[in-house]
């Protein structure tokens, strides 16, 4: 007997901890912790052997292997990260080559000489292996001009299009008139070469006292990004002030508004910003929420694990504690639905992975790694 319950619980103990199912509009969806043990995770990519690459915003790049073993010592070789506020390191992304050339990217706040901050991009090559990975060569290829103080509005996903050009995502920096400024980085979604150039055919690339790196201007902070499977087009969700959070489409040279419309108020006094919520030469979102659920992440499901989904949006939500999912037909709302309300906690990233799951990264102190598998 006393053997038998010895195997009994070493059968118990090798098994998962219980999966949360929850019913959805479209699926039954299992919620399984993959991972845990990370400090507020910002970014999530998926190496093309089924490993993971996870940031940590104080600054840690980590390796999570397939079955989800965290691996306990951190990539070197990174830069220095300035994390405060809401800044420190923030996205990851592999080059569309990478099996050939092997360069990973990743954003960070970094803080120069005269003590002023802002969002820089830098690439290196993975090398090494458990518990010796490290980063060589690395390259800044892009700093955020011109920095400043405090430690707000960072932005910052990356995301390749479909000719090799990097879209960074950068914010105002708590600014909010540098958002209508082309002489500033602040507030705008800039295109870059993937060494670090302006990408050739940028709105203002020949434009005296515009940045040629800007592709989009007028937005607050987007903190979620990502490219149309079907059409190729980027999208991206805003977070807007008290109220006002936006999914938007981004088109070259279109000016999103902010600070001078907006569907969101200031905070605790609740007063009007700017001059409204429409203005003529203004892009109108796709789709706003009042309240703010506080979005980030972004990813089109274009999987098979969730047939229902297929073709539609999957937005993170911080303050909003949920997946919400959002249906288009081409570039106009249709429906959304605020998935697993309830059972997880603030969502920073969404990511679909190349086994057609999707994988949420959570912004807590022992952060995870949540799979979402079908129940059925």
């Amino acid at each position: 007997m006393r053997g038998a319950a010895l195997l009994l619980v070493t059968l118990v103990a090798a098994l998962p901890a219980a999966a949360q199912v929850v019913q959805t509009r479209e699926h039954a969806v299992r919620i399984v912790r993959l991972t845990e043990g990370l400090e507020h995770p910002w970014g999530l990519a998926f190496l093309p052997d089924g490993r993971m690459l996870v940031t940590e915003r104080p600054g840690r790049l980590r390796v999570v292997e397939r079955d989800g073993r965290l691996d306990p010592v951190p990539v070197a070789g990174l830069p220095r990260t300035d994390a405060q506020g809401q800044g420190g390191l923030l996205d990851v992304a592999l080059h569309p080559r990478f099996a050939e050339n092997g360069f990973i990217y990743w954003s960070y706040a970094q803080r120069d000489a005269s003590g002023k901050n802002g969002t820089e991009v830098a690439r290196g090559k993975l090398a090494g292996g458990p518990g010796r990975w490290r980063i060589d060569g690395v390259q800044v290829i892009f700093r955020m001009q011109p920095k400043s103080g405090g430690g707000l509005h960072f932005g910052s996903r990356l995301v390749f299009d479909r000719g090799g050009h990097l879209f960074v995502t950068l914010g105002e920096r708590g600014d909010m008139q540098r958002a209508q400024r082309l002489d500033d980085h602040g507030g705008k979604i800039v295109r870059l070469t993937d060494d670090g150039k302006p990408a050739p055919g940028n709105p203002f690339f020949d434009r005296a006292g515009a940045r040629p790196e800007i592709y989009s201007y007028g937005h607050r902070n987007v903190q979620g990004a990502a490219i149309d499977p079907a059409t190729g087009v980027l999208w991206a969700t805003e977070h807007g002030p008290q109220g006002g959070d936006e999914l938007n489409v981004i088109k070259a040279g279109v000016n999103y508004g902010w600070p001078v419309i907006t569907y969101g108020v200031n905070y605790v006094i609740g007063t009007r910003i700017g001059e409204g919520t429409e203005k003529p030469g203004m892009a109108q979102p796709v789709k706003y929420w009042i309240p703010s659920p506080a979005l980030s992440g972004l990813a089109f499901y274009a999987g098979d694990r969730f047939p229902k989904w297929r073709g539609d949006l999957l937005l993170g939500a911080l303050r909003g504690q949920a997946l919400i999912r959002v249906r288009v037909d081409g570039e106009k709302f249709v429906a959304d639905e605020f998935m697993l309300r309830g059972a997880v906690p603030r969502i920073r990233d969404v990511r679909v992975g190349p086994d057609g799951f999707v994988y949420l990264l959570t912004d807590e102190s022992n952060g995870a790694i949540l799979r979402l598998e079908p129940a059925t």
